[in-house]
C-alpha cells in the first residue's frame, strides 16, 4: 500500500514538471508584444530596445498601452484616419485588443504629430492633455531628436494619467505655492490690523486744520485741447502649427477616443 502511494505521488510530481515545462516553453517562444512601430525608420535598433521596454513599464503602471507609430505615409492618407485605422487592425490594448491604449502617430509626408487616447485614456488623456503632451514634444520633433521626443511621450502621458480628470497636471506645482503664499499673506494682513487697532484710535484728519468758512475755491478752468484717433488693423485668427483633423473621434470600428494634432 505504501508503495502505492508513492508511485501516485512521483507520477503527480512528474506530470506537474512536465506541465510547467511545457508552460515555460511556450510562454518563451511566444512573441514580446511590439509598442514600437518605426515604420518610417527613424529609430536605430538600440533606439527601438530601449523604448519598448520603456513603454513597457509606463503600460503596466498606468494599465494602458503607450504605442508609438511612425509612418512615410506615401499614400498621404489622413493622419487621424490612418490612426483610428491603425487601432481598428492591429487592436492594440493593455489587457485586451482594443482596450486602453495611447498612440502617438508621426506623419513624416503631412509633417503631422498626432495623440489619441482610447477608452481609460480617452478619460485620463482627454483633448486638453493630449494638447500639453504635443506641445511638450514638438520642439524635439522639429529638430529631429526623435527618440527623445518619444521617452518624452511615453513618460508624460503616464504623468498626467496619473491625475484626476479635470485637473490640469501643469499647475498643481504652483497652485500649491499659490495657496501657500496667500495664507501667509491673510495671516501677516491679519497680524497687521490687530497690531494697528491695538495702538489706538487716530482722531485728527484733514478736517481738523481746515477752515471752511475762510477757504474757496479762486478759479476753474477747463480747457480743450484735441482729441486723437488711431485706427489698428484686427489680427487674423492664424491656427498655424495645428492641423485640420484636431480633436478626437470614432474609428470605423466604433472605438471612441481623444485626440490632439498638430504641426511638426
Amino acid at each position: 500500500m505504501r508503495n502505492y502511494f508513492l508511485k501516485n505521488i512521483l507520477l503527480m510530481a512528474v506530470l506537474l514538471l512536465l506541465s510547467l515545462l511545457v508552460f515555460t516553453t511556450a510562454a518563451a517562444n511566444s512573441p514580446e508584444k511590439q509598442r514600437i512601430f518605426d515604420n518610417a525608420e527613424l529609430l536605430s535598433k538600440s533606439e527601438v530596445k530601449k523604448l519598448e521596454a520603456l513603454a513597457k513599464k509606463y503600460g503596466a503602471k498606468r494599465d494602458t498601452d503607450f504605442i508609438i507609430l511612425t509612418t512615410k505615409n506615401e499614400e498621404g492618407q489622413d493622419t487621424k484616419e490612418l490612426t483610428q485605422d491603425f487601432y481598428d487592425q492591429q487592436a492594440p490594448g493593455y489587457d485586451k485588443p482594443h482596450g486602453n491604449t495611447v498612440i502617438l502617430t508621426l506623419d513624416m509626408k503631412n509633417r503631422n504629430v498626432y495623440v489619441a487616447g482610447f477608452y481609460k485614456a480617452k478619460k485620463y488623456l482627454n483633448h486638453e492633455r493630449a494638447d500639453l503632451v504635443r506641445k511638450k514634444i514638438t520642439p524635439d520633433l522639429s529638430d529631429g531628436n526623435y527618440d527623445k521626443a518619444f521617452q518624452s511621450f511615453i513618460k508624460t502621458s503616464s504623468k498626467y494619467m496619473g491625475f484626476r480628470p479635470g485637473v490640469n497636471p501643469d499647475n498643481i506645482l504652483f497652485n500649491g505655492w499659490f495657496q501657500i503664499i496667500a495664507s501667509l499673506v491673510i495671516a501677516l494682513a491679519a497680524v497687521g490690523i490687530m497690531a494697528f487697532n491695538t495702538g489706538g484710535k487716530v482722531t485728527v484728519n484733514a478736517r481738523t486744520y481746515h477752515d471752511q468758512k475762510n477757504t474757496k475755491v479762486k478759479q476753474r478752468k477747463d480747457q480743450y485741447i484735441r482729441t486723437k484717433t488711431t485706427k489698428r488693423k484686427k489680427p487674423s485668427n492664424n491656427s498655424s502649427g495645428e492641423s485640420a483633423g484636431s480633436g478626437g473621434g470614432t474609428t470605423k470600428s466604433g472605438h471612441s477616443h481623444s485626440g490632439s494634432m498638430g504641426k511638426f
